[in-house]
């Protein structure tokens, strides 16, 4: 009974397709949280979302009388409410900067893709694809100086930028292998492999790779 007390207390509400939503599972997956995953569509999203979301958005993480529904602060509360294992530094100024790394990815990488999945204007589809890949071929000597991003360990920070990597076929990006040998060694070795990681995929997210 505790054990399925504990497992209803926690709701995600996820995009199968985003991936904001595939960094909160990622996550949720890194801490092991039992958690009940509702795998929905934009164009096809429970009725109950409006009533607790005032932005009827995706995802949206309910834990109890919590609702959160921003992908970031989800992660932050995630890993306060279960400290195991940390996913930011311990020290002020380290946590600053990797919340500095996050806000950049979102600003540098992020956009992009969101501009290249609505697909609305052909130009700035492909102008978007071209700087994401030069933006991604340009950080990847970096993973020849430390196993994750920036950071000896696994963090958050690479939590924002697995879903990212994981979708460039389906982005339509093909990176020149010569020249990013560091950043695939990164994401096949290290980042791909992870238990965590292949538990948090949806099967959509699945099907982007096969």
């Amino acid at each position: 009974m505790g054990v399925a007390a504990k497992r209803s207390s926690m709701t995600f509400y996820s995009n199968g397709e985003d991936h904001y939503s595939h960094r909160v599972r990622i996550v949720l997956a890194e801490k092991g949280v039992a958690v009940d995953i509702l795998d929905c569509l934009e164009s096809n999203k429970p009725a109950e979302l409006a009533d607790i979301n005032p932005y009827n958005s995706l995802p949206t993480l309910v834990d109890r009388e919590l609702v959160l529904y921003e992908a970031n602060v989800m992660m932050e509360y995630l890993d306060e409410r279960f400290p195991h294992p940390p996913l930011l530094p311990v020290y002020p100024v380290a946590r600053a900067q990797s919340r500095l790394w996050m806000h950049r990815i979102h600003r540098e990488w992020c956009v992009k893709v969101d501009t290249i999945t609505a697909a609305k204007n052909e130009k700035e589809v492909e102008l978007a694809r071209k700087e994401l890949r030069e933006s991604i071929i340009g950080i990847a000597p970096i993973f020849d100086e430390m196993p994750y991003f920036m950071n000896e360990e696994f963090t958050l920070v690479d939590c924002c930028i697995a879903p990212i990597l994981w979708r460039l076929p389906a982005l339509g990006i093909e990176l020149p292998e010569k020249q990013v040998q560091p950043l695939l060694r990164y994401m096949n070795d290290r980042l791909f492999k992870r238990e965590a990681f292949q538990a948090s995929l949806s099967e959509a997210e699945r099907e982007m790779r096969l």
